[in-house]
């Protein structure tokens, strides 16, 4: 049997989200044009390693403006101050959303660099996630941030569904280098007012194509959530890489849930995401 130490680790997160603030710029007060919104997203973290002690650092700090423009189109600019937490590299700026979107009804068309459609997850800006971080296996194989276009529907509150055609050459590249493009699509149904079923499919021509499949169930406080994602790579033998998480929570304070999903309402305006 091989030894192994089992090392100590506590992590504290302070995430503050300045959420649906507005600011309007003098030359859309003079015209009477529409504000612009402002919002962010920080979060600090502060470790303790059995050995190496303390350690701080912010893992993320956002800053967020949207705002919409005549004939149901609007637009939403985000930019990122990290240091992504890895070793002792300096902090940098980097653009993570920069999209235009186009939606005069249930149909949606969006253009620039956004979220992919892929995993529930991931889509679900981290100032709504419950733990620290995202799984494992959603940060390991789910396709992040990428420029392309968009397409999606929504039947009412019953399912929707999106598809999109991207670079596949990650966040923040401007060109496709090659011919190969990555297809992601992803839909979702609700059988009952309680319970979310979806599926995620994405194909990069040539190299690889991941999948996942997501439940979430929603009743009285109490709620269920899962995924299994997995990827083929078309030049590799051997099993597929996947992997899998499950995460129940129960809400100790109900009234405050439905008070905030009360303001929600009230607003139109986006949450920063994440």
């Amino acid at each position: 049997m091989l030894p192994f130490r089992v090392h100590a680790v506590i992590s504290l997160v302070a995430a503050l989200a300045i959420d649906q603030l507005h600011a309007q710029t003098p030359a859309a007060a003079a015209s009477g044009g529409p504000p612009v919104r402002i919002g962010g997203y920080l979060q600090a973290r502060e470790t303790y390693r059995d050995g190496a002690g303390l350690t701080g650092s912010i893992n993320r700090a956002r800053l967020t403006a949207s705002g919409g423009v005549p004939r149901d189109v609007t637009w939403r600019i985000q930019g990122e101050f990290r240091t992504g937490s890895v070793g002792n590299g300096k902090a940098s700026v980097s653009l993570t959303d920069a999209y235009l979107r186009w939606k005069p009804s249930a149909f949606g068309l969006q253009i620039g660099q956004f979220k992919t459609p892929f995993t529930r997850e991931y889509l679900v800006s981290l100032a709504d996630v419950e733990t620290a971080d995202r799984a494992t296996v959603v940060d390991s194989i789910a396709p992040k941030r990428d420029i392309g276009i968009m397409a999606d529907y929504a039947f009412a509150t019953l399912a929707t569904v999106a598809v999109g055609v991207f670079n596949g050459e990650n966040v923040n590249v401007t060109a496709n280098g090659d011919s190969s493009l990555l297809w992601v699509g992803r839909g979702t149904v609700r059988p009952v007012a309680y319970a979310t079923i979806g599926g995620s499919v994405a194909s990069f021509t040539g190299d690889s194509t991941r999948y996942g499949v997501d439940l979430t169930l929603d009743y009285m406080g109490a709620a269920l959530k899962g995924e299994y994602i997995g990827q083929h790579r078309k030049d590799a033998a051997g099993a597929d890489d996947r992997g899998w998480y499950a995460q129940a929570t129960y809400r100790v304070l109900p009234w405050r849930s439905a008070k905030r999903r009360s303001s929600r309402r009230r607003s139109s305006r986006p949450r920063p995401c994440a």
